[in-house]
């Protein structure tokens, strides 16, 4: 019988591991502008923008699933997002504080000039 690793024990008791997130001092403002520059992308950074998590399900995205799943993983591994696992769900959060510092100003800019 093969070794238990850390994936296959959390499968084992039903959790999943934690998704991959850069550090605050590691995202980059490319990144972030070119995870910006999407209107679907732009979407879920609005309605994540009133500070309340929520589920991919709950943002509603004119696209199907697969290409939902692809706009919030271009979110997360960009630092816009932060995600993690509730049941089988993915809860997803702005990381307002983080762009904050990292980039003065920039979050309130988009958000403001999505409202035009």
């Amino acid at each position: 019988m093969g070794t238990v690793t850390e994936s296959s024990a959390a499968a084992v008791v039903g959790t999943a591991e934690p998704l991959p997130h850069p550090e605050r001092d590691a995202i980059e403002l490319t990144a972030v502008l070119q995870a910006l520059s999407d209107p679907m992308r732009l979407i879920v950074v609005v309605a994540l923008s009133t500070g309340e998590e929520r589920t991919c399900k709950s943002i509603d995205l004119p696209v199907v699933k697969s290409t939902c799943t692809h706009h919030f993983r271009v979110l997360r591994e960009a630092g816009v997002i932060r995600q993690r696992h509730e049941g089988t769900s993915r809860m997803n959060s702005l990381r307002r504080a983080d762009l904050e510092a990292r980039f003065p100003g920039l979050l309130d800019a988009v958000l403001a000039a999505s409202q035009d």
